[in-house]
């Protein structure tokens, strides 16, 4: 028997038996137990050793080779473990437990005495916004779900050519090819203008007009100017004769219409402009989108707004200050119904998407409007501005009268709903031949309104503030 030094430093014993045949045993075995030994390593083996390398056989095999390479037999090569053992209890001595810190206590007093005032003022936090919450008696106004059909009593389709102020593109017609009931659910659905209308000097004088301003109730088509009559038609209905409120709550349900240039809304105005004319008297917007699709710039169908509009005059309109977007979330508003609601009191308006937890604008009465509006001491003409509300001591006002809905579908507008030079937009709000010019791309956008273009209305439900 003799010993040699591999590589790494470690001793390995050769015999002429043992290294042919000797099987090895698992270290720290206990058939091993009699043979477990460590050899020494000789004192100054070489220079550069390190005792402490690891052994041959846990090397890698690119660096160390091959055993049948370097002749070297791992079986032999036995690795060294530490053994231990379960230290029974009482066999160690452990002083600190012999006399306790009295102050050891604390460090499970003091985050008990902490979790607790804080589960404390949680609840009380919890309580004052429960306290604070305005819980309001309602008494029922309409309750109206079609299926009875088209109720005069309650609701007026309005017939006007003049754009409602805003430029619109659509004449809002009276019969029931605009508006109609069907499946026991209401139909708002916007169609061509009569051709003939619009291909030749022509003009359209209501008889039935909602309006007492001139131009809201006739139109011509003059083919030498570029002029021509609304070149399409839809519908508009309000409750003014049957269902106002001055404070209270509004659930719409409805399908929002799918097509290019539509202008869906449904909103409310006041039953007398007791501040002025728009909008000093206030507008409350409860649901607007557009029903371009999602790529649209400004936002299409899967975009809906609420807004007040209210200012000294229309060029002070402070709608921006109190205008709020929703998105829907992977879905639009036009592919199924919705809930669209609005909650009003002397101290707030808010307007919610199909739970009051989903609110989309909220505006509180901690100021008066004019206070808020932050509006210059003059117009741009050097016209001094004065303020229409304060006088009433109500800081909702113009909100304090009573409001009448209103459901409409409208087509395009020269307002700015639709932005100059976005998404194709076929025409220009500035040009004398707007309507025209909308007309003449009809290829492009009718198409569109081939699915779903009609806001489709399962009921609407108008509550009063205040017991029966």
């Amino acid at each position: 028997m003799d010993h040699s030094y591999n590589h790494n430093g470690y001793s390995t014993t050769h015999t002429a038996a043992t290294s042919a045949t000797a099987t090895p045993m698992r270290p720290g075995s206990p058939d091993s137990a009699a043979h477990d030994f460590i050899t020494p390593m000789p004192k100054g083996q070489g220079p550069g050793t390190n005792p402490f390398s690891s052994p041959f056989a846990s090397g890698r095999a690119s660096v160390n080779a091959s055993s049948s390479a370097l002749n070297i037999h791992h079986g032999a090569q036995q690795s060294k473990y530490f053994h231990s053992r379960r230290v029974k209890k009482g066999e160690i001595e452990r002083p600190w437990l012999d006399k306790k810190d009295p102050r050891e206590k604390w460090v499970t007093i003091i985050p008990l005495i902490g979790l607790g005032l804080g589960f404390a003022f949680a609840a009380f936090l919890i309580y004052d916004g429960l306290k604070t919450v305005v819980k309001h008696d309602y008494c029922p106004v309409l309750d109206e779900d079609f299926s009875r059909g088209w109720d005069d009593s309650v609701w007026t389709k309005e017939s006007e050519v003049g754009g409602f102020g805003n430029g619109q593109f659509e004449q809002t017609t009276t019969t029931d090819e605009n508006v109609f009931i069907e499946g026991g659910k209401l139909h708002i659905k916007p169609t061509m203008q009569d051709e003939n209308l619009i291909n030749a000097n022509s003009k359209i004088d209501l008889t039935d007009c909602s309006s007492d301003v001139y131009m809201n109730c006739h139109a011509v088509t003059n083919l030498t100017n570029g002029t021509i009559v609304p070149p399409v038609k839809s519908g508009r209905i309000n409750t003014k004769k049957g269902a106002t409120i001055k404070y209270g709550r509004i659930e719409v349900t409805a399908t929002l219409p799918s097509g290019d240039w539509l202008w869906p809304a449904i909103w409310m105005l006041p039953v007398e402009n007791k501040y002025g004319d728009w909008p000093k008297s206030g507008e409350i917007d409860i649901v607007e989108s557009r029903g371009n699709n999602y790529t649209y710039g400004q936002g299409g169908n899967n975009i809906v707004s609420s807004a007040l509009h209210w200012g000294p005059n229309e060029a002070n309109d402070a709608w921006w200050r109190t205008n709020v977007k929703r998105n829907a979330l992977h879905t639009t508003f036009s592919a199924k119904p919705h809930t669209f609601g609005m909650e009003w009191s002397e101290k707030y308006i808010f307007t919610y998407i199909d739970t009051r937890l989903l609110q989309v604008l909220y505006t509180n009465f901690d100021q008066s409007l004019w206070a808020r509006g932050n509006f210059p001491l003059s117009d741009s003409n050097g016209t001094r501005l004065v303020d229409p509300w304060s006088q009433t001591g109500n800081k909702a006002t113009p909100f304090d009268e009573s409001f009448y809905l209103i459901l409409n579908v409208g087509v395009g507008g020269t307002n700015g709903w639709f932005k100059d030079g976005k998404s194709g937009k076929p025409w220009v709000d500035q040009s004398l031949t707007a309507k025209k010019d909308f007309y003449a791309a009809r290829d492009q956008w009718l198409p569109t309104w081939e699915k779903n273009s009609d806001m489709i209305v399962s009921s609407v439900k108008i509550w009063q503030e205040g017991k029966c």
